[in-house]
């Protein structure tokens, strides 16, 4: 009886660990590319539909963000509410697992910008607390409607000194963290077993994320995984990742061992016109993530593979003049 029940345990333990490494594409843009006509081709140069060509490569995730009331401009608008759920439910059909990523503004929040939505300018503190709420809710309950259920959402996007300012600003991280609860909130109401995700950017900065986490836990924060950006091209000098990967997997290690969560690499990018080095570097993360101690090392998700610098002008995607991914993408099938 004793060996049945131990082998019973193991098999639980097996289970509970079965979801598959997430290796995942980032692919806001791709709505308003297909409108304005590009055409993706898949390595044979056959032209097809892009969630296949990444399905081919490997991916198996993918994240959207969501704005709240964003323009028509085609590089900084689109990612309604609609959009997000139509893309979801195509990603679904391909049989891919979804992020959502909540920004909280009508366009980009990032470390340079959190402006908070347009509608919600003039708010008082009770009143954003609702709109967050609500807001989140609506877009819950919208996935849900349409059959989708998140496995991650993501409460405010790259937040190193927090989101929707003033208000949500680190600055007054009791606000800030009342912020993030409704969004936690709204998200467990409506979807239970999503995990939710807060976000930094810069993981290899073990200081900047202890200092933003140990706020968090200080302040109540609500979350299930901690989420990284990881571009070293942004880093100063631009240094090869070789010199900051280390950082990042100690970060992880840490992150994990400090707080008890799981942790992903949510944000990865190399420049596009060294495909050979950011297919090293994103094998290279893909080892890191998975060798966080006791499962806690989830996934790793590409910013805009799609995104190729003829349509986008962004230097990191993963597409070549040609329309068809670079030898980048390979990474996520070769480990």
């Amino acid at each position: 009886m004793k060996n049945i029940l131990i082998a019973f345990m193991m098999a639980a333990a097996i289970t509970a660990h079965a979801e598959p490494f997430v290796k995942g594409a980032d692919v806001g843009w791709l709505p308003q590319m297909e409108a304005t006509g590009y055409k993706f081709y898949n390595r044979q140069g056959k032209q097809e539909d892009l969630l296949q060509i990444l399905k081919e490569d490997g991916i198996n995730t993918i994240r959207l963000r969501t704005w709240v009331n964003p323009s028509s401009d085609r590089a900084s608008g689109h990612n309604s509410k609609d959009e997000t759920v139509a893309m979801a439910v195509r990603a679904q059909k391909m049989g891919m697992r979804v992020m959502i990523n909540f920004h909280y503004s009508d366009s980009w929040a990032d470390p340079q910008q959190q402006r908070k939505p347009a509608a919600w300018i003039g708010h008082d503190f009770p009143q954003l607390l609702k709109d967050v709420y609500g807001y989140t809710h609506e877009v819950m309950s919208a996935l849900k409607q349409a059959g989708v259920t998140p496995e991650w959402v993501q409460v405010g996007n790259e937040t190193p000194t927090g989101m929707i300012y003033p208000e949500g600003h680190t600055d007054n991280w009791p606000q800030l963290a009342q912020l993030i609860n409704q969004g936690y909130d709204a998200i467990k109401a409506v979807s239970p077993t999503s995990k939710v995700v807060l976000h930094l950017d810069r993981g290899n900065d073990s200081q900047r994320f202890r200092t933003w986490f140990d706020n968090a836990r200080a302040n109540g924060a609500k979350y299930d995984v901690i989420g990284m950006s990881y571009y070293p091209y942004w880093l100063d000098g631009r240094p090869d990742y070789t010199a900051s990967i280390n950082d990042l997997a100690a970060n992880m290690n840490d992150m994990a061992a400090r707080y008890g969560k799981e942790v992903m690499v949510v944000e990865v990018g190399g420049e596009d016109t060294q495909p050979q080095n950011t297919y090293d570097m994103l094998v290279a993360v893909q080892r890191k993530v998975k060798a966080v101690p006791d499962h806690k090392g989830l996934g790793v998700i590409y910013w805009e593979p799609q995104g190729a610098r003829s349509w986008s002008h962004y230097e990191l995607s993963a597409w070549g003049a040609d329309g068809r991914p670079t030898k980048a993408m390979e990474a996520f099938r070769a480990d």
